[in-house]
């Protein structure tokens, strides 16, 4: 799942070298939290507009998560 998140925001920003993922264990409910950082300059390529690129980002990994069972949330830093 790191790996794809990583993949989808190297694709959009231009400091790809920025770009990083680390995961939060899974809490009481059982939701693993992933939080996306990338360089300042490069948060509203991430987020775009009124959010609808992290939405989509949020809706191919939780997609990708159902696959395997999990249940997952996305938090750009």
């Amino acid at each position: 799942m790191q790996e794809l998140i990583c993949e989808i925001a190297k694709g959009l920003v231009e400091q790809k070298d920025s770009v990083s993922v680390t995961v939060d264990p899974i809490d009481e409910d059982g939701v693993v939290c992933y939080h996306l950082h990338v360089a300042p300059e490069d948060m509203g390529r991430v987020i775009g507009k009124q959010g609808r690129i992290a939405k989509a980002i949020r809706t191919i990994v939780r997609s990708a998560a159902v696959k395997s069972g999990e249940k997952v949330q996305v938090e750009i830093d």
